[in-house]
């Protein structure tokens, strides 16, 4: 097995909103923000190269809206998934299966492109792999999720016929030295890969901790739908990771793509931090 990271680009989003409850006086030092409140974050990829298979998880938020769209979250860089791929010696054409944790526009995007006035799938030789609760609360979203679950990223998906559904349990393989975690905070059964690589655990972490300084409890995304069950999950979820000294993924921190944990006196904090090429 081999794991890249393969950078989307980068996007912004409102510092207070990404941060929750926590005041701006700490929050602006971790994501210092602009004069809009606004803060710069990744959309950090993963690509798996395991046996036949070349797993992406995750695609950004593509580039097929409008400029009204784009005016809200400023994309920027030159970051893209063709650009990052082929860096590694791959194309769209080589991925085999797209794994999506979830399906806000951010995570999903990517997975549909715009040719004309078709939307078609952006990696024409893959499966994409997302699990039947969370589809449903997708194409069927409550009012506050609305605004993040865009039917042209979702919908040309199913209609390709390249859909499947993950039926594995919560810690079950998905496939060999894949094994999923399924957390409801931020929203309904987001899914994270637990990968075996060598003998180490690495998690890709979604949004369940966006960065390393969500590494912390109480920095839980106003975003989340339960913010409670967020801190549960988190708090369960890292005290494991301390414990066994998993690396952790991060695929929103504007600057740190891994880190380790370790326990303190003041609970769990961030133990290492590097970039996942100095993962052997």
């Amino acid at each position: 097995m081999k794991l890249y990271t393969v950078n989307a680009g980068y996007f912004k989003l409102d510092g207070g909103a990404m941060h929750g409850v926590v005041p701006k006086s700490m929050w602006n030092k971790a994501n210092p923000a602009d004069e809009n409140n606004m803060c710069s974050w990744a959309m950090r990829c993963l690509l798996i190269v395991h046996g036949n298979y070349r797993i992406l998880v995750d695609t950004g938020m593509g580039t097929k809206q409008d400029e009204k769209f784009f005016g809200h979250y400023f994309p920027h860089g030159d970051d893209s998934i063709e650009r990052s791929l082929s860096a590694h010696g791959f194309t769209t054409d080589d991925i085999t299966d797209v794994f999506l944790t979830h399906l806000h526009f951010d995570h999903c995007g990517g997975a549909i492109k715009k040719e004309g006035d078709k939307l078609l799938p952006a990696f024409k030789n893959a499966v994409y792999w997302s699990n039947e609760h969370h589809w449903k609360s997708a194409v069927n979203p409550n009012d506050r999720e609305k605004a993040s679950f865009l039917k042209e990223n979702i919908l040309p998906i199913q209609e390709s016929g390249q859909l499947r559904m993950i039926y594995a349990t919560e810690g079950a393989e998905w496939m060999q030295d894949i094994r999923i975690r399924y957390v409801n905070g931020h929203t309904d059964c987001m899914m994270l890969p637990e990968i075996n690589y060598n003998g180490r655990t690495l998690l890709y972490c979604a949004d369940l901790v966006p960065s390393a300084a969500h590494v912390s409890l109480p920095w839980v995304m106003a975003y989340d739908m339960r913010p409670l069950d967020t801190l549960r999950e988190k708090k369960k979820i890292l005290s494991e990771a301390a414990a066994k000294d998993w690396v952790l993924f991060l695929e929103h921190d504007n600057k740190t793509e891994c880190c380790t944990l370790q326990e303190t006196e003041k609970g769990i904090r961030l133990k290492d931090t590097f970039p996942l090429s100095q993962l052997s």
